[in-house]
């Protein structure tokens, strides 16, 4: 490309012709276009090079549309050069002030440049490199050959160097950049207005990251303060240490990759909407890495779904752990069992679990009855197992939890894994904190309702609404002769809610806001009836009876069974074709069956 320039004294303005060559057959003509109906253009073709030539109407304050290799305060190039430029501006003392003082000259934009500058750090702003201002409201800053191409440039390629050295630009050494706030911003508590949310995209931070990680080979890129220190003592050492170099470059991708799919999640819901997008990304943060998984020869870590979604959504994930051992594989899936189950109940509710299952659940105005009720309804599953309340646990629950013995002997202090709730009084925490040096006591806070449920399997994820529905949200249809009580469809209410929380096939036994027996995950219904039965003892009788799923046989079956136990209600989904069989069955016995034309499987 070939700049001709031509200026006048009379005139603040100057127009520029910008020719590009081209091979062409050889034969000379002359023939005029105009393009947008702005410029006219010309097509000048000799022998054997074929000239198009615009003329260019440049800035009022620059006489060429090219800058020229002493107009850039690029600096030759073997001088170290490091470019900052941050919207979280932790610790940038600190690291401006390390490169500084390694030889780098700092090179930086607006703010960045200003902090940098009042910390007594010598700053080289990008438009003295760039010879162009900030504009578009700062949208075009550092997208800019002077500084790409500073980033970019191979210095094992001499072609690179050259080229570099021709345009009268710099490399870059080092790049430290982190984003505009889209995040935080997106997900505060005030909302954000949908013109706010685009501003806060981040266009050059990204460009200038990737250029740098892309280029790692020569170019160091930092995007986390906490990466600061590491840095540094890299500079120092003089090293080649390609492999911290490749870390730097898979945490620049990875942290633009998370924010990219921040972006796309919010504009997903501002244009569509639908909860099952055409494509879908996940972003998930390292919490820790756990000392096995399921088993003790699986490896393990825990993540954080860093989904907007999930932003003070509540949940295990984000639970505080003030005391105990540190979570493991298997805490987490209990925990977080034992929480989605209790924070169900609107009464105070204390919930047992063993294996993702509750195994005891009860609702009292008295919340140490409750504790005692679920402990109860089944003592040797609880021992070991995780409790979760819906209250906050004050002295008096804590010296309870400390203390209460196994009903099963009266004697053996029931012991735990978990204790989970809402909050905690101090004292309350300083008594559960004596119990035990392992005992977890974590707080957290209640699942909102409607998230996303995923479910990974071979090669794929499943993903669904999460089962939200209470007794409050249906209705609970009478379809024998018998009318149940008040009461009796209160425990059917009752049992119905647990038996959503226990795997398939479900079976829950419940009378008075309180767990009775539960079969959980065997393949027939019919054995699940059976050991719930088994655990509920005498008390079956008059109790409610819930199913996850509707029963595909009644008589000389689970129906016929329940009946003949002395159940008095039952509540299932229907939707049978022998569902006629146990209403039949229902009414021979004087049992109430009621439909609640919603399944709850669990697998």
């Amino acid at each position: 490309m070939f700049v001709f320039g031509s200026s006048s004294a009379a005139a603040t303005t100057s127009t520029h012709i910008l020719c590009r060559t081209f091979h062409s057959p050889s034969f000379l003509t002359t023939t005029h276009h105009f393009y947008s109906h702005l410029f006219p253009t010309t097509w000048v073709r000799s022998s054997s090079l074929h000239f198009r030539c615009v003329p260019i109407k440049a800035m009022a304050d620059i006489d060429t549309i090219a800058v020229s290799k002493t107009a850039s305060a690029s600096s030759s190039p073997g001088t170290k050069q490091a470019l900052i430029s941050l919207s979280n501006k932790k610790d940038l003392a600190f690291v401006g002030n390390g490169l500084q003082e390694l030889g780098y000259t700092i090179v930086s934009t607006g703010g960045t440049a200003s902090a940098l500058e009042s910390a007594g750090v010598a700053v080289t702003k990008v438009e003295q490199l760039t010879q162009f201002p900030e504009m578009l409201d700062g949208r075009v800053k550092t997208l800019h050959p002077n500084i790409h191409g500073g980033i970019l440039a191979r210095r094992d390629q001499k072609h690179h160097i050259e080229a570099l050295s021709t345009h009268g630009i710099g490399t870059f050494d080092v790049v430290v950049v982190n984003l505009y706030p889209f995040y935080d911003k997106v997900t505060s508590a005030g909302g954000v207005e949908f013109e706010d949310g685009i501003e806060n995209i981040d266009i050059g931070g990204p460009a200038m990251i990737r250029a740098a990680a892309k280029n790692h080979k020569d170019v160091l890129v930092v995007v986390d303060t906490e990466d600061y220190p590491a840095l540094l003592e890299f500079l120092k050492g003089n090293q080649d240490d390609q492999k911290f170099r490749l870390k730097l470059a898979w945490k620049a991708f990875q942290h633009v990759a998370s924010y990219d799919s921040a972006v796309s999640e919010w504009l997903w819901k501002q244009s569509v909407g639908d909860k099952f997008p055409p494509s879908l990304t996940v972003p998930l943060s390292l919490r820790s890495s756990l000392r096995y998984g399921e088993n003790p020869h699986q490896k393990a870590a825990f993540y954080v779904d860093k989904r907007l979604a999930e932003v003070n959504a509540g949940g295990i994930a984000t639970a505080i752990q003030h005391h105990g051992k540190e979570m493991s594989y298997n805490n987490y899936l209990d925990a977080d069992a034992a929480w989605n189950c209790v924070c169900e109940f609107r009464n105070p509710t204390c919930v047992v679990v063993k294996h993702t299952n509750p195994c005891g659940v009860a609702s009292r105005d008295d919340i140490l009855e409750a504790y005692r009720l679920a402990v109860k309804a089944d003592p040797v599953s609880a021992f070991g197992g995780i409790v979760a309340f819906n209250v906050k646990i004050d002295e008096a629950l804590a010296k309870e939890i400390r203390e209460f013995r196994s009903p099963t002997d009266g004697e053996t202090r029931m012991f735990y894994e978990i204790v989970v709730a809402p909050s905690y009084t101090e004292r309350g925490l300083e008594i559960l904190r004596g119990k035990s040096k392992t005992l977890r006591i974590l707080e957290a806070k209640k699942n909102e309702a409607g998230k996303l449920s995923l479910r990974q399997v071979g090669g794929g994820w499943l993903a669904q609404d999460s089962d939200d529905l209470t007794p409050h949200d249906i209705k609970f249809n009478v379809v024998s002769e018998k009318v149940p009580q008040d009461d009796a469809l209160c425990d059917a209410e009752f049992a119905w809610l647990c038996v959503k929380h226990v795997k398939s096939n479900a079976i829950v036994l419940a009378k008075n806001n309180c767990m009775l027996g539960m079969g959980s995950g065997q393949p027939n219904r019919l054995e699940s009836l059976r050991i719930a039965m088994r655990k509920a003892g005498d008390e079956v009788k008059g109790a409610a009876l819930a199913s996850d799923a509707f029963f595909p046989f009644a008589w000389n079956d689970a129906v016929e069974e329940a009946c003949e136990s002395g159940i008095g209600v039952i509540a299932e989904p229907g939707g049978s074709i022998r569902d006629k069989d146990a209403i039949d069955c229902c009414n021979k016995y004087g049992v109430s069956l009621l439909f609640t034309n919603v399944r709850h499987f669990r697998h």
